[in-house]
């Protein structure tokens, strides 16, 4: 039995096969693709809290200081982080859980361990985990998710990461290595966000990740509120290449890679009609202006 990092409420109750969803904080999540849905569950959905994790074992302050308010002369308020597992039910009242917050920065075998317990304790049968990576794809184009899963058929083929390599590790990943070395069925979905807009809130990499989530799941969950807030942001960023015409060069040439791989197999030529493509330095100079025009100041009438 692990190592008792986490307190279950008093009336938990006993789940027939739900589905577990999660999201860590803390590693690669461009667009805050993964954070997004877990903000837009929790603030849609209702949801009772069913375990708590001890985060003062398995967080480093120090390299992630919660926030204190101060004012009047004193501290008013802390921001205790959080990592918690929730109950949730989708638009057709199926239940599943949610377990969201902060990556621990140690312990992770334990935590692991940890969480294999909760998965055993309410009799899980699939286990999600979700973010986002940043890719040299246009806005322009839909936002592709890929995954991979601890055993084929969990996710379609045409999803499945086909590629080889070596990646720094994260505790979702090795939560994912965990599952699999036990029989246990998980997958992983990753959006695709464009790397000009990693760092900026992108609901529509959200939308499409909460739309695969669906799929792959079998949940009903809902998107009414994260469709409205990905059509204003693509207002948003349409307006903002509109105005910059060094910008919707750097977008059009992202655009003619993206056309030329995605119909590459058609010609049977990936390089085709080559265009010279800026380098990440000269993308990343177009776009700095471009990302802070992103997110205006909350007040604009000073």
């Amino acid at each position: 039995m692990p190592d008792t990092v986490y307190e279950l409420t008093d009336d938990a109750p006993e789940l027939q096969s739900p589905v577990l969803l999660f999201c860590l904080n803390g590693f690669v999540d461009a667009g805050h693709a993964g954070s997004g849905i877990v903000d837009h569950l929790i603030e849609t959905l209702d949801h009772r809290e069913l375990a708590r994790f001890d985060v003062d074992r398995l967080i480093d302050y120090r390299s992630r200081r919660p926030e204190m308010h101060f004012a009047d002369g004193r501290f008013v308020s802390y921001s205790a982080p959080e990592l918690n597992l929730y109950l949730m039910h989708d638009d057709v009242g199926a239940p599943f859980l949610l377990l969201a917050g902060p990556e621990p920065d140690v312990m992770w075998e334990t935590f692991t361990a940890a969480v294999i317990e909760l998965i055993e304790r309410f009799d899980v049968r699939l286990t999600a985990g979700f973010h986002g990576i940043p890719t040299p794809t246009p806005h322009t184009r839909p936002i592709g998710v890929s995954g991979y899963s601890s055993r084929r058929g969990l996710i379609p083929d045409d999803q499945v990461l086909g590629m080889e390599l070596s990646v720094p590790g994260s505790a979702g990943s090795l939560l994912q290595y965990r599952l699999a070395q036990a029989g246990k069925d998980a997958v992983g979905l990753i959006a695709r966000v464009p790397h000009y807009l990693t760092e900026s809130e992108y609901p529509q990499a959200s939308l499409s990740l909460l739309r695969s989530l669906s799929s792959v799941t079998g949940l009903l969950l809902p998107t009414g509120s994260l469709l409205e807030a990905s059509e204003q942001a693509e207002r948003l960023v349409q307006e903002q290449v509109a105005e910059n015409e060094q910008v919707a060069r750097v977008v059009q040439a992202l655009e003619t890679q993206y056309d030329a791989f995605v119909g590459g197999d058609a010609r049977g030529n990936l390089i085709a009609e080559p265009k010279t493509m800026p380098t990440a330095e000269e993308i990343g100079a177009e776009f700095e202006r471009f990302l802070a025009d992103l997110d205006p100041p909350d007040d604009e009438s000073s």
